[in-house]
């Protein structure tokens, strides 16, 4: 069974996507990843926006389908991502840990940018992501613009060796409409 395995918070699909709500983003693009052809490609998706537009639904709606595909497929967000990171190198299984995450076929990495991340999770985020480079598709949800990304990794070096290894092969959707939880309350 996929569904425990992949670690989502729940269950979407692009169907429940309401795009009326979200005019910004190209329904027939977004539709077209169901194919599944970006992991073929290794290339990758990054979903930026604020809160609540819906990018943790579509990320989570895509890694659905690729599992549902046989590919092997994880949900993670930064934080637990650099924390497990961190950990590995502190306890030296780094490399074990490393070699894990970049095996996933799909490897969804949610919030980018909610937390502050410091210069050695940003060294270790770097080495998980050169590692995927042309052998795996990432996906990524974020609120901050990728030009900001020098500010995010708190060193201009590290944010442009991570960016151009992600968007070498990449997809962005950026989704500018109002947060779907605040509709009903404005």
């Amino acid at each position: 069974m996929w569904w425990p395995r992949a670690r989502f918070p729940k269950r979407t699909s692009l169907e429940e996507f309401d795009f009326a709500f979200q005019p910004s983003i190209n329904k027939r693009e977004v539709l077209d990843l169901k194919h599944m052809g970006f992991v073929e490609k290794h290339e990758n998706l990054v979903f930026i926006g604020s809160p609540g537009v819906g990018k943790t639904h579509l990320t989570i709606a895509l890694g659905i389908e690729a599992c549902r595909q046989g590919y092997r497929t994880l949900f993670i967000t930064c934080h637990e991502l650099l924390l497990r990171l961190r950990t590995a190198y502190e306890k030296g299984t780094l490399e074990r840990v490393l070699n894990r995450y970049a095996r996933y076929d799909v490897l969804i990495i949610d919030e980018i940018g909610y937390l502050p991340i410091h210069k050695q999770e940003a060294d270790l985020f770097f080495q998980l992501l050169a590692m995927r480079y042309e052998h795996r598709s990432t996906i990524i949800t974020t609120n901050i613009v990728l030009s900001r990304w020098g500010e995010l990794f708190q060193s201009p070096e590290i944010a442009a060796a991570i960016l151009d290894r992600l968007v070498h092969h990449v997809k962005v959707f950026k989704i500018t409409g109002k947060s779907y939880r605040m509709r009903d309350k404005i």
